[in-house]
């Protein structure tokens, strides 16, 4: 449950935090009531249009800085839960059992029933250091096991976005106990064989799973949430259309006078609502793989990233767009990197 809950009523304006779509009044009026419209107020949850509530979990990333943030903090108390800002700016609080430097954290998937890593359990255990923090990745988290664009053999499977999440959770662990320095062994028991069952192994990461989250929290789906997008695009004039976190940032930065909007893997049922101006902007991956299913056949690559750093990239980009103008007459594709770099624009 997020901090500092708000009691308004029912009627009052709810916008979500995480995306920043205000919800339409019909929505509001048919949620069931306050508690449900505090957790889509505060972030935790999602209101669709038929008024169901779906809730939002935590990623790897949150519920591996909250084991981390709770084991230093078990040096000195009992711990049962740790607030974690989380990427995307909020601080949630998260259940986590420590004690003697030890603590064990169960990752929440909210109403998002696929999620292959619903329930796994986190483990970390702390080390008093003289001074500064360490991170230990152990067994369970997957590594590397050949170069990519943004990754060297080797390295643990952890995101940046994940990365400074975690180290800032032990900082405020150490500040709170006062410590100067912690290392931290963090492991995840079953990560190994849910890691397997992943796309990991097709994007060479081998031993476990993934420590990702570019907000912290993972988003529901359900027919609902497909409805409720749906809604969203058939009523807006100007609408850009995103697959991830990412993608959605730098939308609203490129297309002020849009309505940005979180496809995520429902893009095909987004743009078949929609009836105006529409633009398709994000990272290479989905984006690409979704116009053009077969264009990673016969490169020799694992993933498009791993093709847009190919000579020919272009050539392949141009061919998705050609698809797509086909198939979608006015459909405007921008492709960006993580930076917000355009790498091709169908115009």
């Amino acid at each position: 449950m997020q901090n500092a809950m708000r009691n308004d009523s029912p009627e009052d304006p709810v916008t979500d935090p995480v995306t920043g779509f205000t919800y339409p009044e019909p929505w509001i009026r048919k949620a069931s009531g306050r508690d449900d419209l505090a957790l889509a107020r505060n972030g935790l949850a999602v209101l669709t249009s038929s008024g169901t509530i779906l809730r939002r979990g935590f990623t790897t990333g949150t519920t591996a800085a909250a084991c981390c943030k709770a084991a230093i903090l078990s040096l000195v108390r009992p711990v049962e839960s740790v607030d974690v800002t989380v990427p995307c700016g909020l601080t949630v609080t998260v259940p986590v059992a420590g004690s003697g430097g030890q603590a064990e954290c169960r990752k929440y998937a909210g109403d998002y029933p696929t999620d292959a890593t619903a329930g796994l359990l986190f483990v970390a255990r702390c080390t008093v250091r003289p001074d500064g923090m360490e991170l230990i990745p152990g067994v369970g988290i997957g590594r590397f096991v050949r170069d990519t664009p943004r990754h060297q053999t080797g390295e643990p499977a952890i995101s940046m976005p994940a990365r400074d999440c975690i180290f800032t959770a032990m900082e405020e662990g150490l500040r709170e106990t006062g410590l100067d320095g912690a290392q931290i062994m963090l492991a995840i028991p079953d990560g190994a064989r849910v890691g397997a069952a992943t796309l990991n192994p097709k994007v060479g990461i081998e031993g476990g799973i993934s420590i990702l989250g570019t907000t912290g929290l993972v988003e529901p789906w359900d027919d609902h949430l497909s409805a409720s997008v749906a809604e969203r695009v058939g009523h807006a004039d100007r609408v850009v259309l995103s697959t991830g976190r990412i993608g959605l940032r730098y939308a609203r930065l490129l297309f002020p006078d849009h309505e940005a909007i979180l496809a995520g893997a429902k893009l095909a049922e987004a743009l078949s609502a929609a009836d105006g101006e529409v633009v398709l902007c994000g990272l290479p991956g989905l984006i690409l793989r979704f116009l053009d299913p077969g264009i990673l056949d016969g490169t020799g690559c694992m993933t498009v990233e791993e093709l847009s750093g190919r000579p020919g990239f272009e050539r392949k980009m141009e061919g998705a767009f050609h698809t797509a103008k086909e198939r979608y007459p006015g459909l405007r594709i921008v492709v960006i990197d993580r930076k917000g770099v355009i790498m091709g624009d169908s115009g």
